[in-house]
This record gives structure tokens, C-alpha cells and sequence, in this order.
């Protein structure tokens, strides 16, 4: 792989599946599945499949530099923007205060540094301010190939937590404790679950930002093993059994031009449309009335279909053609 900034364009398509679990989700709707209420079909925001991206860089390179994470669990943004300048400036200017030329040097110290900053951007405007990125690699929200059923299971919860007024010692919270009937230590609570959902996930990676923020192909080569393993290191009762299937489709615009300055060009500007990328060449279909697993769909590739000049790469079997 290399340290310089990708000169291809890519688009990338994954297949991710939820048994017996809560794929994604909804604050607004009591955290049940988020879903489609027209078709009533499964949604996963990009928000949580980059969090999954982030949190698997984060283990694997120990969150150190120049692969940490800006946005991670309870941190405060502004003291990370505030070191950017006081590492390119040598203080941290006062709120307002950062001349264009400051801003711009912290905001390349914040690129060269997280791998997150260098893949999906940020807004750095905040506190001393680094600036904005707009980052090279952006996800769309994973759509199930069927509709899914959410459901809503009562739970039996086997103990409780009671406040005792007025027991300020461990034996007088015991002795309470003792009082209490045996059912009034017991209560239900709710799990909000689908059976079964196959998802697809969509993303595009743009080379003229990539030059921007510098995202290599050594961070290519990171971002899709993140993927190919973001659910591996986090798994949680809620989430059920969640994978990524194999393999991950990706579309490298490679060009057709004789003269190769026009080839990089159209590699870098792209041949062909995602959609048609998307729609045309790979198609899930299910094999039966109600899929209960990944066995129940046919995935199958039409590589006549692939407009000339891109290549089709089945990671992680491709990784050596990444770049």
C-alpha cells in the first residue's frame, strides 16, 4: 500500500445482517428498530456504521498517531483542537482569535493525525478553531433488502434496585431488605428485536478530497478491514448476532484512455455513476418468502455489466489491488 493520498475514485457496497437483535436503534420511537414506515423496510444511519468504523480503528491501532480517533466516546472536541494549535502555533489562541492561516495549519495537524478527521471530515469550528473537513469517504444509510418486523418482547427482570430512606449502613439497607416480599424484588422490563434483516450498506470515496485531507491507501486499506470487521469487537446483547458478509464489493475507477494523464484523470473523476454501479452489477435477491438467514438470499454479480474502466474487487481476496 502507500502513504500518499489515493488518485481513484471508489464506491463500495457491503451486505450486513441483524438475528435475534436491534440493528439501529430510534431515540424518537422508545429505541425500537429504526425502519421505513411507508414499506416498512430496515434502516441503519451512517452515523452508527461510522461509529462501528471508528471504533475498530480505535483497538486496532491503540489510538495513537496518526490513526487516533477525534470522535470518540465522552471527549471533549475543543481541548483536541486546542492541542492542534498548540503543537503547529505553540499556544492556544483565545476563542475568535485564530488568524486563516492558524486555522489552516491546525486543520492539517488534525488531518495528518486522526484517521477519522482524514476519512469522514469534521466540523473543528468550535472552541479555538481548526477549521472544517470535508471528508473524502461518506456512507449512506443501510437499507434492508426485505421489510422487517419489529417486534417487542416483555422480559423478566430477576432483581431490582430499591432505595431505602433513611438506611445509612449496609446492615440497616440488609435488614430492609429482609422485609420485603419475595415478589416485589422482581419486575419486567421490555427488548425491542427483529427475527432476522439483511442490509445493504453504500459508500463513495472521492479522490479529489482524498488529496485534501491526505487519506491514503494505507487508510483505504484500513477503512475496508474496518468494515469487513466492525461488528467482531461489538457485540452486545441488544445487537444480537450481527455480521458482515463476505465478500465487500468495491468499484475502482481505473480509466480507458490511451495517454495516461487522461487516464488518471478519468480515475480520479470516476467512468460510470454509482447507481449504475450499485443497481446493475450486484444483485441480492431472496430465495424465499420469509429469510430467516444470509442462506436465504442469492447474491450473484453480472460482471458483463461493469462499465469500462472500472474494476470490480472482492475484498478481502483484492486487497493487493486496492491501489
Amino acid at each position: 500500500m502507500s502513504n500518499k493520498p489515493i488518485t481513484n475514485r471508489y464506491e463500495f457496497l457491503f451486505l450486513f445482517d441483524c438475528e435475534n437483535g436491534n440493528p439501529n436503534g430510534d431515540p424518537d420511537a422508545g429505541n425500537a428498530p429504526r425502519l421505513d414506515p411507508q414499506d416498512m423496510h430496515g434502516l441503519v444511519s451512517d452515523v452508527a456504521i461510522k461509529r462501528r468504523i471508528r471504533n475498530y480503528v480505535q483497538i486496532a491501532g491503540g489510538n495513537e498517531m496518526p490513526n487516533a480517533i477525534f470522535i470518540e466516546h465522552a471527549c471533549n472536541l475543543n481541548t483536541r483542537i486546542a492541542r492542534a494549535h498548540e503543537s503547529t502555533a505553540g499556544s492556544v489562541p483565545a476563542k475568535g482569535k485564530a488568524g486563516k492561516k492558524q486555522v489552516h495549519a491546525a486543520r492539517d495537524w488534525m488531518c495528518e493525525n486522526f484517521f477519522d478527521v482524514r476519512a469522514f471530515g469534521a466540523v473543528m469550528s468550535t472552541g479555538p478553531n481548526a477549521g472544517q473537513v470535508r471528508g473524502p469517504v461518506q456512507v449512506t444509510f443501510a437499507r434492508s433488502v426485505n421489510p422487517i418486523m419489529p417486534m417487542d418482547l416483555s422480559i423478566t427482570r430477576m432483581a431490582v434496585a430499591v432505595e431505602h430512606k433513611g438506611a445509612g449502613t449496609v446492615q440497616a439497607m440488609e435488614e430492609k431488605d429482609a422485609d420485603l416480599a419475595e415478589d416485589s424484588l422482581r419486575t419486567m422490563g421490555r427488548k425491542q428485536l427483529i427475527p432476522y434483516g439483511l442490509f445493504k450498506g453504500k459508500g463513495f470515496i472521492s479522490a479529489h478530497l482524498a488529496g485534501q485531507t491526505g487519506f491514503s491507501g494505507d487508510d483505504l486499506r484500513l477503512l475496508f478491514e474496518a468494515i469487513l470487521a466492525m461488528y467482531e469487537h461489538d457485540r452486545s446483547a441488544s445487537k444480537g448476532l450481527m455480521t458482515v458478509r463476505h465478500p465487500l464489493f468495491v468499484f475502482k475507477h481505473v480509466g480507458t484512455d490511451s495517454d495516461p494523464q487522461q487516464r488518471q484523470r478519468q480515475a480520479m473523476l470516476g467512468c460510470a455513476p454509482a447507481q449504475v454501479l450499485f443497481e446493475d452489477v450486484v444483485q441480492v435477491d431472496p430465495t424465499v418468502a420469509a429469510p430467516r438467514g444470509f442462506g436465504d438470499y442469492a447474491v450473484s454479480v453480472d460482471r458483463d455489466r461493469i462499465p469500462p474502466g472500472v474494476e470490480l474487487l472482492e475484498l478481502p481476496r483484492d486487497f493487493d489491488k486496492l491501489t
